[in-house]
């Protein structure tokens, strides 16, 4: 295993949908065998002190394993094909998510150091450099989602990174990755972005102009609420650096996570196009009801963020949001509390559908949250989209009482 895509994988232009049953594996390395094999590792063997010593010299080179917290073929198959659909040259496969991010960030940043964040960012996001960073000497400056490339007025002469999320969460506005990429670029700034709603098949962020790219696999990668994965993705200039510093805070992913993220691989074209389907039937269903006073999706016409959203990427996933006209609490729960097919809980991307009352107030500091009514965040699943809105519209009706 080199740790690159086979030749199979990339001798012919195959589309995405095509490619994403097709990367990281190759059956002729395994007796035939269609899947890659799960390798459950943690010493790795040498033949000779002479072997052990030149391995140990590339142990930061890729595909090198000389441990298996440094990676197996299993882990090498995800990692090939996840940077590959992205169009990245490398990946990493890492705890969660928020160990994507984590990493990601110490990857590149020291103390004394300045960073900016997006207004609208994942919570935990904001929650590690407000404490950790900080703790580290490292400032954080958050800022407003739709700046574009005025952003170039709040760049310091200590400015290492730009963090972006497009859409936001909870949110969902829709961020003007080139402009930011390019005025950060002039600055000898790196851009990172958070691309888990959009995927490596909607979204490719390197042609954007991002650095480095992090993804939740927990979400439309397994696809199915069952393994906790995160995914790093990055150009050959900031390889080396993040599998350094992956290496030296042990991050890594258990190999049966990652095994159930190479099956979710296998069908997110699939999936995708009905979470994209079904959210869009659903959303146009909501902007209808007296009750919501505006639906936060930026694949539909009538969103600020359409503009952005169809430049620079061919889909949506389905996760959005509403606001409510002005309601009390306790009608709101009555609605969310006794739906038959919204369970309520944080994370998304699995097959089943979600709702979630939501404040974005409560942690915004640059920009102000300053909605008619309640937020609820929705994350329409794979059933039948007539029993998702019957359901909805019950709801709306205890809500009424």
């Amino acid at each position: 295993m080199t740790g690159t895509a086979s030749p199979k994988d990339s001798s012919k232009n195959f589309s995405q949908a095509t490619r994403v049953t097709q990367l990281g594996r190759d059956p002729h390395q395994n007796y035939g065998v269609v899947n890659p094999p799960v390798y459950h590792a943690s010493t790795i063997l040498f033949d000779t002190v002479e072997e052990m010593e030149a391995r140990a010299a590339t142990k930061f080179e890729k595909g090198t394993i000389n441990y298996g917290r440094q990676g197996t073929p299993t882990i090498f198959a995800l990692e090939n094909a996840v940077a590959d659909l992205e169009g990245g040259y490398g990946a990493f496969a890492v705890s969660s998510g928020l160990g994507a991010i984590t990493t990601a960030i110490l990857s590149v940043v020291q103390s004394g150091d300045h960073i900016l964040v997006t207004d609208s960012v994942y919570a935990p996001t904001r929650f590690f450099c407000n404490d950790v960073l900080k703790r580290m000497g490292v400032e954080t400056s958050y800022y407003d989602p739709l700046i574009g490339g005025d952003i170039t007025s709040l760049i310091k002469e200590n400015t290492r990174l730009i963090f972006t999320e497009s859409p936001g969460s909870h949110s969902f506005e829709m961020q003007d990755i080139p402009a930011i990429s390019k005025a950060a670029h002039n600055k000898g700034i790196l851009v990172m972005m958070d691309n888990t709603w959009a995927t490596p098949l909607f979204c490719k962020s390197f042609d954007l102009g991002v650095d480095i790219s992090v993804h939740a696999g927990t979400k439309y990668i397994v696809g199915h609420s069952d393994a906790m994965l995160g995914l790093i993705v990055t150009t050959e200039a900031c390889y080396e650096k993040i599998k350094e510093t992956t290496f030296h805070l042990g991050q890594c992913s258990g190999p049966d996570d990652v095994y159930l993220a190479q099956r979710g691989l296998r069908t997110m074209a699939v999936r995708l196009r009905q979470h994209q389907e079904s959210g869009l039937e659903v959303a146009k269903w909501l902007q209808q009801r007296p009750e919501v006073s505006r639906v936060l999706h930026p694949a539909l016409p009538e969103d600020p963020g359409y503009a952005l959203w169809s430049r620079d990427m061919t889909g949506a996933s389905g996760l959005f949001s509403i606001v409510l006209n002005p309601v009390d609490k306790a009608a709101v729960n009555a609605m969310v509390n006794d739906l038959d097919l919204y369970g309520i809980g944080y994370s998304w991307g699995g097959y089943e559908s979600l709702i979630l009352p939501s404040n974005p107030s409560s942690i915004r500091t640059a920009t102000k949250w300053a909605a008619e009514g309640p937020l609820l965040r929705l994350h329409i699943g794979l059933e039948d989209t007539d029993d998702l809105i019957r359901d909805l519209e019950s709801g709306f009706e205890r809500m009424s009482r």
